[in-house]
């Protein structure tokens, strides 16, 4: 009794390899192998740099919101004054950024005084918004921390001012120069009140990573702030950082409790959480678009296949007749489709990856071809493309190809062991 070959034996392989080589005088298989295996790369190679793009904008946008910014700000709800305004500082504020820090994952409390300026230097103008902090906290702040773009000595702060790197190109400002502010809630008179104006030196250029932040943010000592936003004895607000900022929600009813009754709060996430909104959303879509990619690129196996079925139907006719099955003949030409497609996304896999390792010297050289100017920091909010490899993305991409490319081969495949072999060696 003859023994069943077990499934995808050897000579399975073989007879598949052999259709994979065949010349331009057989059908021109070749050359439709190539174009799949080049189609399916390109689509792979596509969805993984973009997926990484995306991932790494994603990363890049967070971590300069939560390095320069506060995860929650604590603030008090409005109250009458005894002038009859409404006041939302704070007088206990020592107390209040106490008893913030001692909620577990709290990691750091600090008192803030806020208040928008005009800035000026020889002649040119711009508003910024002043920070009032003291030193020890301003240089615990990741964002506000030394790097390649920044000039001066962050604990110098006591000294003067510290402006965001957009502010000192706009105003032409370098350390050691005096910067004049200017606010129109200044210094009370029986007249009314007057704008109140004073120098101070630059003792630090700081870059947050984030456009928006270093073209318009400036730090103050927080002594001086008070005398400046006429602030005596009071704060704005309690700036936190907590140890997981993708969990703040977590710890929103703590703060509170340890705030006081009047107490208010705001997170990273209610400041950013449209835009991160729209950011999920583009990722969806941008991934739904480059899969369609990779199924159009898919579906050349398809047609690679069924010129293949065509030209081999003597070849399949013979094979059935000796005894091959159904069954074998569709492993054959499964093998065919499914060679091409594993190729075509480790091809793409590769690609995708080096893409997104090597991202900032490709940038660079695409930036000095195109003449400078290609990534603008005003538009993009950031000062350069980040990309981020996840493991996550490339296996999405790798199982999307494969899963396609071993879906699509089936059909033709079923075709090719249902061809009758009578027919197909009756005129031969």
């Amino acid at each position: 009794m003859a023994r069943t070959p077990p499934p995808f034996a050897p000579f399975e392989w073989m007879i598949a390899w052999r259709y994979l080589r065949a010349r331009r005088a057989e059908g021109g298989v070749s050359v439709m192998t190539w174009i799949s295996l080049i189609g399916i790369a390109l689509a792979v190679f596509a969805l993984i740099a973009t997926l990484a793009v995306r991932s790494g904008f994603r990363s890049e946008f967070v971590d300069t919101i939560l390095g320069a910014n506060a995860h929650v700000t604590v603030y008090q709800s409005a109250e009458v004054s005894e002038t009859g305004r409404l006041d939302r500082t704070i007088a206990d504020y020592a107390d209040m950024r106490d008893r913030i820090a001692a909620v577990p994952g709290v990691i750091r409390a600090a008192p803030l005084i806020r208040g928008q300026v005009m800035a000026s230097h020889q002649g040119r103008n711009g508003g910024v918004e002043v920070f009032g902090i003291s030193g020890p906290d301003f240089q615990s702040l990741p964002g506000m921390a030394p790097n390649e773009m920044t000039t001066g000595d962050p604990l110098r702060l006591g000294d003067g001012v510290a402006i965001g790197l957009g502010v000192a190109r706009e105003l032409g400002l370098r350390v050691g120069d005096r910067v004049k502010l200017i606010s129109p809630d200044g210094v009370r008179t029986a007249l009314g009140t007057s704008p109140r104006i004073k120098a101070y030196e630059v003792v630090y250029i700081f870059s947050a990573g984030r456009y928006d932040i270093d073209r318009t943010r400036a730090y103050l000592p927080f002594a001086e702030a008070q005398a400046y936003f006429n602030r005596e004895g009071v704060a704005d607000e309690i700036e936190v950082m907590v140890d997981r900022p993708q969990q703040v929600r977590e710890l929103l009813i703590p703060l509170i409790r340890a705030a006081g009754d009047r107490a208010q709060v705001w997170t990273w996430q209610d400041a950013s959480g449209g835009f991160l909104r729209a950011l999920e959303v583009e990722d969806n879509v941008m991934f739904v678009i480059l899969s369609i990619l990779v199924l159009i690129a898919a579906m050349n196996i398809v047609s690679g296949l069924i010129m293949l079925v065509k030209n081999k139907g003597r070849d399949i006719g013979i094979l059935r007749t000796i005894g091959l099955s159904e069954g074998t003949i569709l492993r054959v030409f499964f093998i065919c489709g499914a060679f091409t497609g594993v190729l075509g996304t480790v091809i793409g896999v590769v690609l995708g990856s080096l893409f997104a390792i090597y991202i900032d010297p490709i940038f660079s050289f695409v930036n000095y071809a195109m003449g400078g100017g290609v990534w603008d920091p005003s538009i993009r909010g950031i000062y350069a493309l980040p990309a981020e490899l996840r493991a996550v993305d490339v296996a999405k991409a790798a199982g999307l190809s494969l899963g396609l490319s071993f879906v699509v081969t089936i059909f033709p495949a079923r075709r090719a062991a249902r061809l009758n072999p009578v027919e197909a060696l009756r005129y031969e």
